[in-house]
């Protein structure tokens, strides 16, 4: 459990590489104790971010600016150090086991196994831990919906173990989000729930389908088929799934990417139907969901959920 009393000397304590770990971010090489990354301030193609785990210490040579993690926190997060604090004392919490510092540590880096870097799934069960509880309530996910679809999964990524909400693909990996974490077990694969509907709708991620679950119970909406592709990638493999259905209602993101595969989808033909004005200018449904809360109101656009339907 994390102290009440928790300061900047604390928050120096935590590992850097652990931290970056668990934002998603892998070292492309080492040098003795030196781990080197591509900056996650910038795109770039050359690592080009040092931590020296011994001093537990970062270097970005393209800004020209270090420090210790308190520091990193205050350009990654681009606030002051109140939040960094709390930032950091909510990453604590997700950690099963106590986070310690390199600082005393003498010896050579530790030279990670191939398995050691990719996620293996250690356990999983009903969603217990009152950390992800409150990242499901920021999403405004309700626990009991999560419980139908998602599971509490325990996993380790270089030599260490952490635990995320875990959806599962119709192959057996997993879809790993934590509030400091997004990534996948393998095998990645699709996941489709079967209504015996004669529509489909089709998300991009869990997070979009379940906050359509939460805006249909509102709603009582028609039921529908439901396919999460996990990945962009996995719509061209899928189409045989989606085109055995009456009609294909797409909740796909509204970046670049998401806007561009549904305009190549509705030149498929008349099945595919954009769903996006759903939910106006936010990126997908969740964060659609999100501001609608935030706004105090319950009020979804029930009409544009009729037009969706035919008849």
């Amino acid at each position: 459990m994390v102290a009440n009393n928790f300061d900047i000397a604390e928050a120096k304590r935590i590992d850097i590489v652990d931290y970056l770990a668990s934002l998603g971010y892998q070292p492309q090489k080492f040098r003795g104790e030196d781990y080197w990354y591509l900056s996650p301030f910038r795109e770039e193609n050359t690592a080009s971010f040092k931590v020296n785990r011994r001093l537990n210490l970062f270097y970005d040579f393209g800004i020209g600016q270090g420090g210790s993690i308190v520091d990193f926190g205050m350009l990654f997060y681009r606030c002051g150090i109140p939040e960094v604090l709390e930032r950091l004392q909510s990453f604590l919490s997700f950690h099963r086991h106590p986070i310690t510092s390199q600082l005393e540590t003498v010896g050579a880096s530790p030279d990670f196994s191939s398995e050691e870097k990719k996620i293996r799934v250690i356990l999983e069960g009903p969603i217990i831990s009152p950390a992800l509880s409150h990242y499901l309530k920021v999403r405004c996910i309700p626990l009991q919906l999560a419980q139908r679809f998602c599971r509490e999964v325990q996993y380790s990524l270089y030599g260490k173990d952490y635990y995320a909400i875990g959806f599962k693909n119709d192959a057996g990996g997993y879809e790993l989000r934590n509030l400091y974490f997004k990534g996948s077990s393998s095998p990645k694969a699709t996941t489709f729930i079967d209504s015996g509907a004669s529509e489909v709708s089709v998300f991009e991620g869990f997070f979009s389908f379940l906050s359509f679950q939460v805006i249909h119970q509102e709603k009582n909406l028609p039921v529908t088929n439901s396919l999460v592709l996990n990945s962009l990638s996995f719509f061209k493999k899928s189409r045989e799934l989606m085109e055995g259905h009456r009609t294909i209602h797409l909740y796909l993101d509204k970046d670049k990417a998401g806007i561009a595969q549904t305009h190549q989808a509705l030149a498929l033909g008349k099945k595919y139907q954009d769903c996006s004005h759903i939910y106006g200018n936010d990126k997908d449904l969740n964060q659609f969901l999100i501001h609608s809360n935030l706004r105090q109101t319950t009020k979804y656009p029930q009409d544009n959920f009729r037009k969706l339907r035919p008849g």
